[in-house]
C-alpha cells in the first residue's frame, strides 16, 4: 500500500516537472515571437517609417508648392519612395502576422496532444477499473467520462 502511495506521488512529481517545463518552453517562444523587446522594437520601426514617410511628403509637397528644382531628383521620386516604404511596411506587417499565426497553431497542436494524451489515460484507467479485483472507492473526478 506505502508502495503505491509513493509511485503516485512520484507521477504526480514527473507530471509537474513537465508542466513546468513546458511553461518555460512557452514562454521563450513567445519571447522569440513578440514579447516585450518586440513591442518596443515595433514601435520604433513604425516611428522610423512613419517620420521618413511624412518627411517625404512634405518634401516634395514644399517642393512643388514653391516650384523649388534640386538638381538630378526627378519630380516624383518623394513620392515614390514614400509608396515603397510603406510596401515595405505592409510586407514587414505580413511576415509578423504569418510567425503569430504559427505560434497559434503550435498551442492548438499542443493542447490537441494533450488532450489526446489525456483521453489515452483515462481509457486505460478505465480498462484498469473494470479489470481491477479490489473495489475503488467513488470516483470523485469525471474527467474521464464521456
Amino acid at each position: 500500500m506505502g508502495d503505491m502511495y509513493k509511485d503516485e506521488t512520484e507521477i504526480l512529481r514527473e507530471e509537474l516537472e513537465n508542466y513546468k517545463n513546458e511553461k518555460e518552453r512557452i514562454r521563450k517562444i513567445i519571447g522569440q515571437i513578440g514579447g516585450i523587446t518586440a513591442r518596443k522594437q515595433d514601435r520604433a520601426v513604425n516611428i522610423i517609417f512613419l517620420v521618413l514617410v511624412i518627411f517625404l511628403f512634405t518634401f516634395d509637397f514644399i517642393r512643388e508648392i514653391f516650384n523649388l528644382s534640386v538638381i538630378k531628383i526627378p519630380a516624383l521620386i518623394s513620392i515614390e519612395l514614400a509608396v515603397l516604404l510603406v510596401s515595405l511596411k505592409i510586407v514587414w506587417m505580413i511576415n509578423k502576422q504569418t510567425k503569430v499565426e504559427h505560434f497559434q497553431f503550435w498551442i492548438l497542436n499542443s493542447i490537441e496532444f494533450q488532450i489526446n494524451s489525456l483521453s489515452k489515460k483515462c481509457g486505460t484507467l478505465k480498462r484498469r477499473l473494470m479489470f481491477s479485483e479490489q473495489p475503488i472507492g467513488p470516483v470523485k473526478n469525471h474527467a474521464c467520462k464521456r
